[in-house]
């Protein structure tokens, strides 16, 4: 049977521990016992750990040998435009089963604007989803989710592939870009309700992004995000 995987809030020499909601879950909800056995990530190495303390807040762990924790890919950066936040928090828990290594929530000219006045509190509850998802999916290490920020802070990262998926893109697809076998990063951007605008587009253009569809028929934002990222990390794999 394959064990339960978590990733260690508190790691000190060969003990490690669950703290606040996250041991709460393992401790009251999963009715974990003493001795018993789950993988744990402790500082990015994966080892089989026994629990030795448990209490409604803290979970400590006698830490064991270390095992194969599987090899890591190309590293995939997903611009997710913020759009209404029960549909954001579904598709950033699947863009993390699927495999992303970084989720920058991005303020577009068409963001609602009380979403986007909203989004910054909103942050540590993406990287719990984000971290639940990574442990669900026994995942090397959860991805970075980073504060919000408005679309002109990122355009111009380092050298990398960068797609920008767009409605008016009528004849790249998605799945006929093949990454060069030497790429680092791949960068992702998914427009918010609406799309991007034409300035949007243009900026993205006057900076090194590539124009992407998916197809001819309009995605909601949580769909477009699961359907590209699924595509994408499949194309790595090729």
């Amino acid at each position: 049977m394959t064990r339960r995987r978590w990733i260690a809030d508190e790691v000190s020499g060969n003990h490690a521990a669950l703290t606040g909601a996250h041991a709460t879950h393992l401790a009251r909800v999963l009715r974990a016992r003493i001795g018993q056995e789950f993988d744990i990530l402790a500082n990015g190495v994966l080892h089989r750990a026994r629990i030795a303390t448990i209490n409604e807040d803290r979970v400590e762990f006698e830490l064991g040998e270390a095992i194969p924790a599987g090899a890591e890919t190309v590293q995939l950066t997903l611009l997710l435009a913020i759009f209404k936040f029960d549909r954001m928090e579904w598709a950033i828990e699947k863009v993390t089963e699927l495999g992303v290594s970084r989720i920058i929530p991005i303020i577009a000219r068409r963001t609602d604007t009380h979403l986007a006045a909203a989004a910054a509190k909103r942050a540590e509850r993406w990287r719990r989803i984000a971290l639940q998802a990574s442990e669900q999916s026994r995942r090397t290490s959860p991805p970075e989710v980073s504060d919000p920020i408005k679309l002109s802070g990122v355009l111009a990262p380092p050298s990398g592939l960068k797609i920008v998926l767009s409605e008016r893109e009528e004849q790249l697809k998605l799945i006929e870009i093949d990454p060069p076998e030497d790429v680092s990063e791949i960068r992702l951007a998914i427009g918010p309700e609406g799309g991007w605008t034409e300035e949007e587009l243009e900026m993205f253009h006057q900076t090194g992004w590539v124009s992407a569809t998916l197809g001819p028929t309009i995605l909601r934002a949580e769909t477009a995000a699961i359907a590209s990222t699924a595509i994408t990390m499949s194309s790595l794999s090729r």
